[in-house]
C-alpha cells in the first residue's frame, strides 16, 4: 500500500494505524501505484495551543475522511507527541470506520504492552471504574477491552508492589525443537543434524550459566524467577535435564527464589522420568501446550502431539507434584472454526490447570503458513473474535483472573494474548518481562539479557548471537562475551 505523511508524523506510528485496516500490508516508497493500491495520506498540523490530524483512505471501494482536533495539555515534549499520536490514531479510525463500518476493538493502542497505559492511571490514584472511562474516553478502546485490561494492570500493579530493587530474572535459551510448527518464524532447530549439536551446546551453555550468575553476584542482585524456554527444552533427555538444572541450582539462591518455569510446550517430549527430575529439582512451574485439542488442526500446523498425547503429560505432571501447570490455547488456527476452539477451551478448563494463556493466532512473515493465511486479512477477526471472547468469558467464570497481557503484530483481528490464573499461581516471570519491571539476564543463543535502570533511563539489551552455530563458535574468540559482560557491567555502573 501507498503511504503518504505530513507534518511532525511518525511514521512508524503511521504504518501501524494502516495495519489496523490492511493487516500485513507492506509498505513501499518505490513501488508503483496502481488502481488497486490502496492509499492512505495522515497529516498533522499545529493550530493556535493545539493540533489538527487528519486521515484520508481510497481503496477501490471507495474513498473516506476524517479530521480532529485536540488541544495540548502542557509544553512537554512528550505529552505534545502523545497528543499527536491520539489525535492521528482518532482520525484514522474515524476514517475506516466510514469507509469499512468497523472500529477495532483496542481503539488507537497498537503497542505491544497496553497494560503500562492503564498502569498509568492506576499509579495516578485511579480507581478502576475511572481508568476504565479514561481508556475508553482517550483511546478510544471498546468499554469490554478497557475493561480487560484494567483488571490485569491492576493485578500487575499488587504483584509488582511485592518486588525489591535488587532482584532480577534469568532466562536460560534451549533453542531446539522435534519438529517446526508452520506458523513459527524461527530457524529451524530441529533437523538431525542440528539436534546433534545439543551436547556441544550444553556444555558452552555451562559455562554461561556459571559466568552469568557470577556476575550476578558481583551486581548485589538477587535472582527472583527463573524460566527455561525454547525452543522445547523438555527435548533434552531427563538425564540432560538433570544436569541442566542441577547446574542453575548451585547458583540460586532458594530463599529469594520465587518461580522456576520450565516451557515443556510439545506434549510428545514430556516423559514421567523428566517429571520427576523437574520436580526433584525444584521446578514450580511447568507450560505443557496442546494450542488445540483438534488433532486434525495439530496436523496441519506442523505439530507433531496428538490430544491424547496432551492430556497423558498433563496427566504426568499433575502426578509428578509440579505446583503450576500452565496450557496455551490459540484462536484463530487456520481451517479451525469456533466451535472447536471452544471444545478445547472447555476441556483445557475442566482439568483446571492453574495457568491457561490464551493466544490469538499471529503468523510471522518467515512462518510456512503466511501464504495460506486468509483469515489474517479478516478486518473485524471473523470467528476469532468470537472464540477469544468466549475463551475469556469462560476462564472468568471458571475462577480465573487475568494477570498478563501483550499483543503482536499480523495477529487475526488485531486481537490480544491474556494469561489467566487461578490466584497465587500468576506467572512472575511473564508480568516482569512484559512490564520491564527489572533486568533479565539471558544465556544460550538467542537470549537478550534486558537491563531494566531503576533511574528512569532507557533500557538496554544486550544480545548473544542467535543461532546455535554462531553460538558455538563464540568459543574461537573467548573474549566475545566478555564482551557482553562488560556491556552489562558499564551499565550498571552509569545507571545504578
Amino acid at each position: 500500500m501507498k503511504l503518504i505523511t505530513e507534518g511532525n508524523v511518525n511514521k512508524y506510528y503511521a504504518q501501524t494505524l494502516c495495519l489496523l485496516f490492511f493487516p500485513t500490508a507492506k509498505f513501499s516508497e518505490s513501488e508503483p501505484v496502481t488502481p488497486s493500491t490502496p492509499v492512505v495520506k495522515m497529516t498533522l498540523t499545529e493550530v493556535e495551543s493545539g493540533v489538527r490530524a487528519t486521515a484520508k483512505i481510497k481503496t477501490e471501494a471507495g474513498e473516506s475522511y476524517a479530521e480532529v482536533f485536540m488541544q495540548y495539555e502542557d509544553s512537554g515534549a512528550l505529552s505534545r507527541r502523545r497528543t499527536d499520536n491520539i489525535a492521528l490514531g482518532a482520525a484514522m479510525l474515524d476514517a475506516g470506520r466510514k469507509l469499512f463500518g468497523i472500529t477495532p476493538a483496542w481503539g488507537l493502542l497498537t503497542g505491544v504492552r497496553p497494560a503500562k497505559i492503564a498502569k498509568e492511571y492506576i499509579e495516578r490514584g485511579l480507581d478502576d471504574k475511572s481508568t476504565t472511562r479514561e481508556l475508553a474516553a482517550n483511546y478510544l478502546i471498546n468499554p469490554k477491552k478497557a475493561a480487560l485490561l484494567t483488571t490485569i494492570a491492576r493485578n500487575e500493579y499488587n504483584i509488582a508492589k511485592t518486588l525489591d530493587d535488587d532482584m532480577c530474572s534469568v532466562y536460560i535459551s534451549i533453542p531446539f525443537c522435534p519438529t517446526r510448527c508452520a506458523y513459527c518464524s524461527f530457524v529451524s532447530y530441529s533437523t538431525k543434524r542440528l539436534l546433534s549439536l545439543i551436547p556441544d551446546y550444553l556444555e558452552r551453555l555451562y559455562r554461561d550459566i556459571d559466568d552469568m550468575f557470577a556476575l550476578i553476584g558481583e551486581l548485589g542482585l538477587r535472582v527472583v524467577t527463573v524460566y527455561i524456554g525454547g525452543g522445547t527444552p523438555t527435548i533434552l533427555t531427563a538425564d540432560q535435564l538433570s544436569a541442566l538444572l542441577e547446574r542453575i541450582a548451585r547458583h540460586v539462591d532458594q530463599a529469594s527464589l520465587r518461580e522456576l518455569t520450565l516451557e515443556a510446550g510439545r506434549p510428545d517430549t514430556i516423559t514421567a522420568e523428566k517429571i520427576a527430575v523437574a520436580n526433584n529439582c525444584g521446578v514450580s512451574r511447568i507450560s505443557i501446550n496442546p494450542q488445540t485439542l483438534n488433532n486434525a488442526i495439530l496436523e496441519g500446523i506442523g505439530r507433531r502431539h496428538t490430544a491424547e498425547d496432551f492430556y497423558r503429560a498433563f496427566s504426568l505432571a499433575r502426578e509428578g507434584g509440579i505446583k503450576t501447570i500452565n496450557c496455551d490455547l490459540i484462536a484463530g488456527l487456520p481451517s479451525e472454526r469456533f466451535s472447536s476452539y471452544s471444545r478445547s477451551v472447555d476441556a483445557v478448563l475442566k482439568l483446571r490447570p492453574e495457568n491457561v494463556t490464551f493466544h490469538t493466532f499471529c503468523v510471522k512473515k518467515s512462518a510456512d503458513l503466511i501464504r495460506d493465511c486468509t483469515e489474517l486479512y479478516l478486518r473485524n477477526g471473523g470467528e476469532t473474535s468470537k472464540s477469544v471472547d468466549y475463551s475469556q468469558l469462560k476462564a472468568k467464570n471458571a475462577g480465573y483472573v487475568p494477570y498478563y497481557i501483550y499483543r503482536q503484530k499480523n495477529t487475526v483481528g488485531n486481537l490480544e494474548n491474556v494469561g489467566f490464573a487461578l490466584r497465587g499461581h500468576e506467572g512472575l516471570y511473564n508480568i516482569i518481562m512484559m512490564e520491564e519491571l527489572h533486568s533479565v539476564f539471558a544465556a544460550g543463543a538467542g537470549g537478550i539479557t534486558k537491563l531494566v535502570p531503576r533511574n528512569g533511563s532507557r533500557i538496554q539489551r544486550v544480545a548473544v548471537p542467535k543461532y546455535p552455530y554462531e553460538y558455538l563458535a563464540m568459543d574461537k574468540d573467548p573474549e566475545a562475551m566478555n564482551s557482553l559482560y562488560d556491556k552489562i557491567r558499564k551499565f550498571y555502573q552509569e545507571n545504578f
